[in-house]
């Protein structure tokens, strides 16, 4: 065994031991670091391999490294955290786009005359790296605002999807038959084709799953990359990307009580936005004074976190306020409902940020059993994840789908600038309810000003 495929091996380990890190809160730093010291490992060793092969200058790739280095470390600066789902979207988009080019400069290489099973790998490569690349910056855009967060109808709805991805396949075939150069970049602009119209055709609430499935995708496409050029340590880390990514959209789908085709097919959301009508219900509206004086006789309280925030930038406030509370020996924890957000993990990354200790972050699972003895349950910035119609009522859009029980604690406090609905466009029957208090408010400014009631009581 060569001594470059043993430091493969070892990136490979390093990847595996930071994975495992990863489904922790509390090793999920370390996870990371030790992941990306991996990565560092078999890009010094790609690199000098490179170098004693193809006789590439060091500044060359020195060069490269430094400037792709330089634009990452800008990101990681200035992007806010509201801002990360789109970042990860763009990063998906960026991984499967580096493995069709790596596939691509084998075409050009060689003239498209491979034996078969790496044609196979070359087109598979193409394929699923193209529509990562052209579906990822759709999300981006989705998640941006760039583009609207509604489904957006096709000719022929599901089934425009359905034929493009035949011809796709049809030539994928005809493209490893024959060798022909011509048929992999037919194949590269029909996929991007079809990353577009499938991702503009699934609403802006199931963002979460399609940035998940994405993230598989440019997992599948680098293994697929892998094995064109033979690289050991990029067919490891894509598989390990691959098989998480499709892992986690899995559990995503069911956190949503919904199967992945319906998330992609079922364009959610059109049919609750004509639903919604708020009408002249009764609400009661609390002033930041009686959100205050129901914190400060409570035992327990109970956070439940939504987008609201993140787009507030309220995690600090958030962390503030709970620290008045726990001040006065009042016990807080947080409700994390798995499609918080905009990404997966995105209300742990946020109230990680705010330095919210780990043991204090509850799954649904765990939360829910404890609402009933909860007195008051403060719900900044969600909607969806709280709705009762997806328990109560059959007819509705999101029926069937876990929700955080938020309407059984004694008392709901509810911060929100106003009663417009969620990504499901629907009326919430929570805010009606006589032990509900809506504050409206931006989230961050509203609990600011409770925080300042709080220390006058």
């Amino acid at each position: 065994m060569t001594t470059t495929t043993l430091l493969y091996l070892l990136a490979g380990v390093l990847f595996i031991i930071g994975l495992r890190g990863l489904g922790s809160p509390r090793t999920a730093r370390r996870g990371n670091l030790i992941a990306a010291v991996g990565m560092l490992v078999a890009v010094l060793v790609t690199v000098a391999s490179i170098i004693d092969d193809t006789g590439v200058m060091w500044w060359t790739i020195g060069a490269g490294l430094i400037i792709g280095g330089a634009i990452g470390a800008v990101f990681a600066v200035r992007v806010q955290m509201t801002g990360m789902p789109q970042l990860v979207a763009a990063f998906n988009g960026f991984g499967g786009g580096a493995s069709a080019l790596v596939a691509a400069t084998e075409i050009l290489a060689t003239d498209g005359d491979f034996a078969t099973e790496t044609g196979v790998t070359v087109a598979l490569s193409i394929a699923i790296g193209v529509v990562t690349f052209s579906g990822s910056f759709i999300a981006y855009g989705k998640l941006q605002g760039l583009i609207t967060g509604r489904p957006m109808s096709l000719p022929g709805g599901p089934w425009f999807n359905a034929v493009l991805a035949a011809i796709s396949l049809g030539v994928g075939i005809w493209a490893v038959w024959s060798g022909d150069p011509t048929a992999y970049w037919i194949l590269a602009g029909v996929t991007f084709v079809l990353g577009i119209t499938a991702v503009v055709a699934i609403g802006g609430a199931d963002m979460p799953v399609v940035i998940s499935l994405l993230n598989s995708f440019s997992g599948v496409a680098a293994a697929m990359a892998g094995f064109v050029i033979g690289n050991q340590a990029l067919i490891i880390g894509g598989a390990l990307v691959g098989a998480a990514g499709l892992i986690l959209t899995i559990q995503m789908s069911e956190a949503m009580n919904r199967s992945l085709a319906n998330v992609l097919f079922a364009g959610f959301g059109t049919e609750g936005a004509a639903a919604f009508d708020a009408g002249d219900r009764p609400v009661n509206r609390a002033s930041p004074d009686d959100v205050a004086i129901s914190l400060a006789y409570a035992q327990n309280v109970m956070v439940v976190p939504g987008y609201g925030l993140a787009v507030a930038q309220a995690q600090h406030a958030v962390r503030d306020l709970a620290t008045a509370l726990e001040e006065r020996g009042i016990n807080v924890e947080y409700a994390i409902h798995p499609v918080a957000g905009r990404m997966p993990g995105h209300m742990n990354v946020l109230l990680a940020e705010a330095d919210v200790p780990y043991e204090q972050l509850l799954d649904l699972d765990h939360s829910n059993p404890r609402m009933a003895n909860t007195d008051v349950v403060l719900v900044v910035g969600a909607n969806d994840v709280v709705n009762p119609s997806a328990r109560d009522d059959a007819s509705s859009p999101i029926y069937g789908m876990p929700i955080l029980e938020v309407d059984t604690a004694r008392t709901a406090v509810v911060v929100k600038r106003s009663l417009s609905p969620g990504f499901a466009g629907i009326d919430n029957p929570l805010f009606y309810e006589e032990s509900t208090m809506m504050l409206f408010s931006d989230a961050k400014a509203g609990l600011e000003e409770v925080i300042a009631a709080l220390k006058e009581l």
